[in-house]
C-alpha cells in the first residue's frame, strides 16, 4: 500500500490521531508534547502515530494535508493543525467537544 493511502487509511478510520515526534508517553519534541498534552487533558482516548518510527509517513505526511510541520492532529477525517491551533482549541474549551463529537460518530450504532 501506498505510503499517501496509508495515511488517509488511518486518518479516516481513527476518530482521533495525533502525528507526532515520539509518543504521548515519551515526546521526542516540545510541540508534540505540548500538543498531546492538551489532548490527554480532554480524557477522550486518541491514536497516535510516532513518524520517527516510520520514515516513510515523515516524509510524505506534509504532502498529505499540505501542512509541513509536526505534529499534526486529526479529528473526525479533517486535518486540525498544529501545535498552536490544538492549544488553543482547548484553551477555548473547544477542543473536548470536537473530540467527544467524532468519537460518537466513529462508534458503532446498536
Amino acid at each position: 500500500m501506498d505510503v499517501l493511502q496509508r495515511i488517509d487509511e488511518q486518518v479516516k478510520h481513527s476518530p482521533i490521531v495525533i502525528y507526532m515526534k515520539g509518543t504521548p508517553q515519551f515526546p521526542q519534541c516540545g510541540f508534540s508534547m505540548r500538543a498531546a498534552a492538551a489532548l490527554r487533558e480532554c480524557g477522550v482516548p486518541f491514536d497516535h502515530v510516532n513518524v520517527l518510527d516510520d520514515p516513510e509517513v515523515f516524509q510524505n505526511l506534509p504532502r498529505y494535508a499540505d501542512w509541513p510541520t509536526f505534529p499534526q492532529v486529526y479529528i473526525g477525517g479533517e486535518l486540525v493543525g498544529g501545535c498552536d491551533i490544538t492549544l488553543e482549541l482547548h484553551a477555548s474549551g473547544e477542543l473536548k467537544p470536537m473530540m467527544e463529537a467524532a468519537v460518537a460518530k466513529a462508534a458503532p450504532e446498536g
